[in-house]
């Protein structure tokens, strides 16, 4: 057998998850993303899906991708630089722009490929990259891309931060980047104190806001927005696979930098355009948000309420603050165990294990959404209960 092979047959974990009946991943879902899902015929409570604001079936948004299938067709069917820049890529990109304060912002096909090519395009050898330990891999990879010196600094730790700032050259670019809402756990970066660190050692902010946007700030436009920093934040990331119902991702900055980055971009120069379906959508749920002030409105209730009840019933939520609710369980064993019984009880939410975080820190990742109603909620928190009763005190760990 050949090496490659051999080494992919070695990879044995998720068959013998399977074996055990306890493999939580690629659910089929057979309806539309909503707080209620249909999977292998049965109705489920969604308590795991990114669609904060619930606009994935919002009538407009489906209609706007109608209009754009019938004038554009399917497809970009070329990179922008090339054949594939629409002048619908161009209006949203506007709109992103004036949505986030900034001046430009370009359209990349994917969040991750959003901060790969930006990360990898803005530093270069003697500069140096300086971010948070809990990052999203999206940018771990981007540094990676990248000559530039890479620093790490102790979770939304000023201290660390300061002390790898120290370490570098105000003469070189210093890119410090930061989630403004961290993915696993739902906390916030201390943005205001980032910038203020940033202008003392001459040091640029990119922070990726792809769980913020529409859930944080004036009118959802984010992080900066919500520490009231966007002067100073040199770039905002996000992605349209969350609040914006679409697929896709973007930088806004100033227009000198965005102008660079759509000549440099490896990830944008050598991708095909987002489809006109996707790009129409995100401009449409751009459109919503600022229409429909009471979706953030209702997010933020559901999440107040939702945060209460599992620590009132013992559970260890951490300190995040957002729609992100995690549930740290610590065994990834237990973590699959107690998933897969949830899903039996028709509530589905994601076993989060390492790498995407440490070792023996395990957790449930449970996200809320505007259109949950309080009664679903209830109904979780109530089958979590009764989960972790059934699995006969093997989760003490979890309890606060």
């Amino acid at each position: 057998m050949k090496t490659l092979l051999k080494k992919m047959a070695q990879y044995d974990r998720p068959r013998m998850i399977k074996k055990m009946g306890v493999y939580p991943y690629y659910y089929p879902l057979e309806s539309g993303q909503d707080a209620e899902v249909l999977i292998n015929g049965k109705k489920v409570l969604m308590f795991g899906s990114n669609s904060y604001l619930g606009l994935t079936n919002h009538p407009k948004l489906i209609e706007a991708a109608k209009e754009a299938l019938n004038k554009y067709g399917t497809g970009a069917s070329g990179s922008r630089l090339m054949n594939g820049n629409l002048d619908l890529h161009e209006e949203l990109e506007a709109s992103l722009a004036e949505f986030t304060g900034k001046a430009a912002s370009a359209v990349f096909s994917t969040g991750f490929q959003t901060n790969l090519g930006a990360i990898s395009a803005l530093t270069g050898r003697n500069d140096f990259i300086v971010m948070d330990e809990k990052n999203h891999a999206s940018i771990i990879e981007g540094s990676r891309l990248t000559f530039a010196k890479s620093f790490k600094f102790r979770h939304n730790d000023m201290g660390s931060l300061e002390e790898n700032l120290q370490k570098t050259d105000p003469g070189q670019i210093v890119l410090i980047v930061v989630d403004g809402v961290f993915s696993m756990e739902g906390d916030i970066a201390p943005l205001d104190e980032i910038c203020h660190l940033a202008e003392k050692y001459s040091a640029s902010v990119m922070v990726d806001d792809a769980h913020a946007l529409g859930v944080l700030g004036k009118d959802g436009a984010g992080t900066a927005s919500y520490f009231n920093v966007t002067d100073k934040v040199d770039l905002i990331m996000g992605t349209f696979s969350k609040s914006l119902a679409s697929l896709g991702g973007f930088v806004a900055g100033d227009i000198n930098t965005i102008n660079f980055l759509k000549h440099n971009a490896r990830s944008l120069l050598f991708s095909a355009g987002i489809p006109p379906a996707s790009a129409a959508v995100a401009l449409k749920a751009l459109q919503i948000i600022r229409e429909e002030p009471e979706r953030r409105e209702k997010l933020w209730e559901n999440t107040d309420y939702a945060r209460f009840w599992p620590q009132h019933h013992g559970f260890n939520i951490g300190q995040g603050q957002t729609p992100i609710i995690s549930i740290f369980i610590g065994d990834d064993q237990n973590t699959f165990t107690l998933a897969t019984l949830l899903m039996g009880q028709g509530v589905y939410v994601n076993p989060i294990i390492h790498p995407a975080v440490g070792k023996d820190e395990a957790m449930l990742r449970f996200s809320v959404m505007s259109s949950h109603t309080r009664n679903q909620i209830d109904t979780a928190i109530a089958k979590l209960v009764q989960c972790r009763a059934m699995m006969n005190g093997k989760l003490s760990k979890i309890t606060t």
